[in-house]
């Protein structure tokens, strides 16, 4: 890590929040930019015309799902890095690299080596977030919230795929090392709706250093 990131007060940083469909990215997201005055960069999964397609068809409509994500994702990006140095910090629910880990999981061999030699071409500069959280949950606790939240084409989908989500994550994540990384499993802990496990969060976030670690706090709520 950087002398500048080192030093760069957790305010004024980029902070990204990552984890598989459900576990609550969006939602915790959006109380941390709140707390630290951020501003929110959200995935807008709805403004994409295939998805719902995709859904119901994947092996027909996996391909431009996946580059209208691709497209999307890097243009929001980019706006960090394109912005003013003394702007408040940014709060994203997401970062750029899901993108490669949704493409390898959705697409066969064909459309893969298609998507990755597009990618390879895009004209972008995709900042390093300062700090990402990853949110982990069994798959049962994700169905059960993705279908909790009602969005309709969320209906479609299924327990087999959450757990493939699951282990693709946990396989990213295991070599992962470009940020500082905080992991919480959401299963156990609540910091999005229990108070005492947020502000402990907060603690943990503005208390982090470089590297791994896993955020425990002493009061645990199954939820």
């Amino acid at each position: 890590m950087s002398e500048e990131r080192k030093n760069k007060s957790i305010e004024a940083s980029y902070i990204a929040i990552e984890g598989p469909i459900g576990v609550g990215k969006t939602t915790l997201a959006k109380r941390l930019a709140e707390t630290f005055k951020s501003e929110l960069i959200l995935e807008r999964a709805d403004e994409n015309p295939f998805l719902d397609r995709f859904y119901e068809d994947a092996n027909n409509a996996a391909l431009p799902t996946q580059l209208f994500f691709l497209f999307q994702r890097s243009k929001q990006l980019e706006k960090i890095q394109q912005g003013d140095m003394f702007s408040p910090g940014r709060v994203a629910d997401f970062i750029f690299e899901k993108d490669s880990l949704f493409a390898e999981l959705n697409l066969d061999n064909h459309e893969f080596e298609l998507y990755k030699k597009i990618r390879d071409k895009l004209d972008y500069d995709i900042p390093i977030p300062d700090l990402v959280i990853y949110l982990q949950a069994p798959a049962d606790v994700l169905l059960r919230r993705v279908s909790e939240r009602d969005v309709p084409y969320e209906k479609k989908i299924e327990k087999k795929y959450l757990e493939k989500i699951g282990d693709a994550y946990a396989k990213f994540f295991y070599g992962y090392n470009k940020s500082p990384l905080l992991i919480i499993n959401s299963a156990v802990i609540d910091p999005i709706h229990k108070e005492s496990d947020y502000q402990e969060l907060l603690g943990a976030i503005k208390g982090m250093g470089s590297g791994r670690h896993f955020f425990n706090p002493t009061i645990k709520n199954i939820v």
